[in-house]
């Protein structure tokens, strides 16, 4: 009996306890049955959530009403996208009423010469954090702006290390000047023209200490820039220190790059084939053949690794928040021996004193860089080098042991082709790159008059290189494509320093009075550009001899530059704040035009209606925002790509090498070059109209835009009578050029919640350019400007540019096809209706077809989180461009010395010959100018955040991320998307880059 009670305590007592417990544990908890709100009424999918227990949460429902049970005493925290979030303490009801955040709508948008809220913007501007990017591999800042903007277009120049980028803000508006938009860092406008031996001059900043973008794009918003801001603006704001504890971050990544596809050519055993085929066994084409089987494809590419760290630290000491920063760059190229190394470093100090009405920003950036550039030529000649040859050789005086085609007499043929893996290797083009851009902004608010500030700006951007072009005695390359083709090695060195200065100085004075706002400032501006360069050679054996052995001759120097002096202002005007206006005035002095062409003055003006603030439009409470703008204003181009002092008479080397005798010493000749005294700015006028647009609180938000862009006094080289001007050709103003295009960007937090959170972005743009006017006077016969030499066809070119077409059209005959579609061999239309067809025959046949520029490009980015899991990708499409396939059409014909050359060397085809079957080379048919549209994801990323290291003041977040997973395309080449004239040549194919990533924060 005793044993029996003795188990019925042992099992009561236990439960008993428990309930007990429960019980208390329950009598804790407190339900809270509470009601979300605003101005307007409930909110709908608010996030409710106990303070420091962010698993136990809710969301409102369609009412605004929620029900959270919680611990007695906690905390509830309420937030929504728009509104601050609110704090209450759990009771069984409460009410909660939204207040709208102030620092969402009134967030700040830095522009030319200041700033503005983003809800006051009365011009066509796109404004990008660069820390909500979604992100992949990225080397410098171009590669974080791609597809991410309407209107904007990167293309990169393939994918070798630190690679440069084609960057159009709207199209092009020049033909013979820049089309490159105006770059400027942290106030501080750089040149467009690059830095010797530094592929890309954005490479300077890392990207990780990138805050901002800002991308002006219509002349309301450029025009502040004046006579460079035709092509747009960008401004890039770096990273700044904050106030508070030091905090550091470490951002470091490892990635491996593999090539996604090569050229189809044929390989070893087919190309034999193919030869026996067509010639016979007994012919010298098949006596060429080799016994080996080699890809050379894959001789020159491989798998390359590659590392990136960045580590800062931010934080405040008394009046002074600081932000340093440094960063190491290991980037090798998927084309062997291409490489990149970079040092970065950034020092940020913001000091304010007297109350904070003197505020210091001092920037200082700086990179030192080292580069190996592998020979781009080498991926062109892979593709051609017979596969039945060996990369090495034996038993041979010549090419250091690697493999050369050689005469009957044991001798190197001087016009074969050059081994591409020797080429590799035996090429050493180094370069090392010094640069540094930083500034001081001085801005003073008046003690005596507060609204009143000055602001003084001092910038500099120095950069300083050197770089040596070593090819190896004896390389093949000496014998084939050398300087003498008698092996002998080359050296070459080459230097640069480049200095540009800025002063700017402007007053700005605010107000508010009672219905109106008053925002007005006045400027001055001052920059120097200076930049020397020299270059030396190795001479010739007959020049040595002449100079008594000299190794290099007198380095070819020189030192140029150029002042930009401006003076500025801008009205901002708002009424009720519901009508703005914005009026820009810009006057700049350029010395690159002589004095009565000197100064050009370039005026805009913009209104801006927010039609969310009438009162009938209360009503309408899903809106919130909603604001038309229109605009117009003028923008200038003096960057002509003509030099400093294109105004001048000058002169330059004798083309033909002449010489004078004085004696016994030989002098050589110099020759005039053509000049017009009268260049004078490309003006570019634009017409905008756009509307801003909001919903949901801003939880759906985006902007329409139409715009019309005319440069006039176009810069066209045109004939002139023969002798007037020591040349027939002369570069003057004489065209027009027009483009038009809609743009649509609309940005969405899809889903908003306790867990899962979605953010989207879309942007379509559509372009249309054409050019109207590009001679003086009407010619009839005259075509335009041809241009776009092809490789395989000496003299040949493809491209045009001429009225009543796009610029960059391609410049081809019209293939005919049979009725099956395929090509017939040199079947073209007789488009001058003259009877002759041909390409030897009649280039009367010759029309501008397609262009090398899309039609719509789009950007599409996606972040995805659940919880500590996140999920994004970034997609971009571009329909309607076109290339000119120089590959196919230099590699499909068999005939003649296209694939034998009699001297006794063959090159190889390419596997889509079989299906037209060229005899003879049709390098101008419009065959081979391909639809080239695309859909490219750019990259894909999981990651994963550890929110609590240590304790909650550390963070980690891990991540993978695939760049370049696919594109889909109708190409026959390798990449459809071509940098420059749109001609697919040696381009370095974009790797598909696998990455891992740590990012740590203290």
């Amino acid at each position: 009996m005793k044993q029996v009670n003795l188990r019925i305590y042992r099992t009561i007592l236990p439960l008993l306890l428990g309930l007990f417990l429960s019980v208390g544990a329950y009598a804790q908890n407190i339900t809270v049955k509470g009601h979300v709100k605003d101005a307007l009424g409930g909110v709908i999918g608010a996030n409710v959530v106990e303070k420091g227990n962010t698993t136990n949460g809710t969301i409102t429902d369609l009412d605004g009403n929620f029900t959270l049970t919680v611990p007695k005493g906690a905390t509830l925290v309420v937030s929504f996208i728009g509104y601050k979030s609110q704090e209450v303490l759990a009771a069984p009801s409460v009410v909660v009423t939204m207040e709208d955040d102030s620092q969402l709508l009134d967030a700040v948008v830095v522009i030319g010469y200041g700033s503005v809220k983003k809800n006051d913007l009365t011009g066509s501007v796109t404004a990008i954090d660069a820390e909500k990017m979604v992100k992949g591999a990225a080397t410098s800042a171009s590669d974080l702006l791609v597809g991410k903007a309407a209107g904007v277009s990167v293309i990169t120049d393939g994918g070798a290390p630190g690679a440069s980028a084609t960057i159009r803000v709207r199209g092009g508006s020049s033909m013979s000047a820049s089309n490159d938009p105006l770059i400027v860092i942290d106030g501080v406008p750089v040149d467009n023209e690059g830095v010797n031996g530094m592929s890309n001059p954005l490479a300077t900043i890392h990207p990780n200490d990138i805050e901002t973008f800002t991308i002006l794009k219509d002349a309301s918003s450029t025009a502040i820039y004046g006579s460079r801001a035709s092509n747009g603006v960008i401004i890039i704001t770096t990273k700044k220190g904050q106030s508070g504890k030091p905090r550091v971050s470490y951002n470091g990544s490892f990635s491996i790059s593999t090539k996604t596809k090569t050229v189809d050519v044929m390989g070893a055993d087919e190309f034999r084939a193919f030869v026996e085929d067509k010639y016979g066994k007994e012919s010298n084409q098949y006596a060429a053949l080799g016994k080996a089987s080699t890809d050379w494809q894959d001789e020159i590419f491989r798998t390359a690794f590659s590392t990136d760290h960045n580590v800062s630290v931010s934080g405040s000491i008394p009046n002074m928040p600081y932000r340093v920063s440094v960063a190491y760059t290991n980037e090798n190229g998927i084309l062997k021996t291409s490489n990149l190394q970079r040092l970065t470093g950034a020092i940020n100090l913001n000091p304010t004193f007297f109350d904070k009405k003197l505020n210091i920003n001092l920037n200082v950036k700086g990179v030192y860089n080292t580069n190996r550039f592998a020979d781009k030529a080498a991926i062109g000649l892979a593709t051609q080098y017979d596969p039945t040859q060996p990369v090495y050789m034996s038993n041979s005086d010549y090419g250091n042991g690697y493999y050369m085609a050689m005469a009957s007499d044991n001798k190197p043929i001087g016009i074969a082709l050059a081994n591409p893996v020797a080429m590799l290797e035996q090429k050493h083009d180094e370069s090392t790159v010094y640069r540094s851009i930083g500034n001081a902004q001085i801005d003073y608010k008046m003690h005596f008059l507060p609204e009143l500030r000055a602001n003084l700006n001092l910038g500099y951007d120095i950069s300083k290189s050197k770089g040596d072009v070593i090819i190896e005695d004896n390389s093949p390359m000496t014998w084939c494509s050398g300087n003498y083709k008698q092996g002998w090695g080359d050296n070459s060195h080459y230097s640069q320093l480049k200095r540009n200065l800025l002063l700017d100085f402007y007053l700005n004075y605010a107000k508010d009075f009672g219905i109106h706002n008053i925002d007005v400032m006045a400027g001055y501006s001052w920059q120097h550009f200076y930049k020397s360069e020299k270059n030396s050679y190795p001479y010739s054996a007959a020049q040595a001899e002449i100079e008594g052995k000299k190794e290099y001759k007198d380095g070819d120097s020189y030192e140029t530059e150029n002042y930009l002096v401006s003076f500025f202002g801008r009205l901002n005007y708002s009424l009720m704040n519901r009508y703005l206006l914005t009026f820009t005035l810009r006057e700049d002095g350029s010395s690159r035009f002589n004095k009565d062409n000197r100064w050009g003055l370039f005026p805009s003006v913009a209104l801006a209606w927010k039609i969310n603030e009438e009162t009938f439009m209360k009503k309408f409470d899903f809106l919130s925002d909603l604001k038309l703008r229109l605009g117009y204003g003028v923008t200038g181009q003096q960057n002509l790509d003509n030099g400093d002092y294109p105004y001048l008479p000058r002169y330059m080397d004798s083309k033909a090498g002449a010489s004078y005798f004085f004696g016994d010493t030989q002098y050589s000749l110099i020759a005039p070059l053509a000049y017009d005294k009268n260049l004078k700015w490309e003006e570019t006028t634009t017409w905008n109209a756009g509307i801003d647009y909001g919903f949901l609180n801003g939880r759906i938000t985006g902007a329409l835009d139409f715009y019309y862009r005319k440069t006039e006094d176009l810069l066209n080289t045109v004939a002139i009578a023969a002798g007037t001007n020591f040349s027939n050709q002369l570069l003057t103003n004489v065209g027009t050029l027009e483009n038009k295009g809609v743009e649509f960007t609309i940005n969405a937090h899809a889903i908003t919640t306790k867990d899962w959170k979605w953010t989207i972005g879309y942007n379509i743009s559509y372009n249309k350019n054409e050019i109207t006017k590009m001679t003086i006077n009407d010619d009839p016969n005259y075509v335009g400007v041809i241009h776009g030499g092809i490789d395989g066809g000496t003299g040949y070119n493809v491209m045009i540019n001429a009225v009543n077409n796009p610029y960059n059209s391609f410049y081809v005959f019209e293939q005919i096809y049979d009725q099956n579609g395929k090509p017939i061999e040199g079947a073209y239309v007789d488009h001058n209706g003259d009877g002759k067809v041909g390409e030897k025959d009649n280039d009367g046949d010759l029309i501008a077809y397609k262009k090398s520029a899309p039609d719509v490009f789009m950007g599409l980015t996606s972040q995805l989180s659940y919880k500590n899991w996140d999920f994004s990708f970034a997609l971009r499409a571009s329909i309607g461009n076109y290339a000119y396939n120089n590959v196919q059409s230099n590699r499909e014909s068999w005939g003649g010395s296209e694939m034998f050359d009699n001297t006794g060397f063959l090159k190889n085809r390419v596997t889509s010959a079989t299906y037209t079957d060229f005899k003879d080379a049709r390098r101008r048919s419009s065959y081979y100018v391909q639809n080239a549209s695309f859909l490219r994801m750019d990259n894909i990323s999981l990651g994963y955040t550890f929110n609590k290291l240590f304790n909650n003041r550390q963070s980690a977040r891990v991540y993978a991320t695939v760049q370049n997973p696919f594109v889909i395309t109708k190409y026959d080449g390798i990449d459809p998307e071509i940098s420059g004239e749109g001609i697919d040549n040696n381009i370095y194919p974009r790797p598909r880059v696998f990455m891992i990533g740590l990012n740590l924060n203290f």
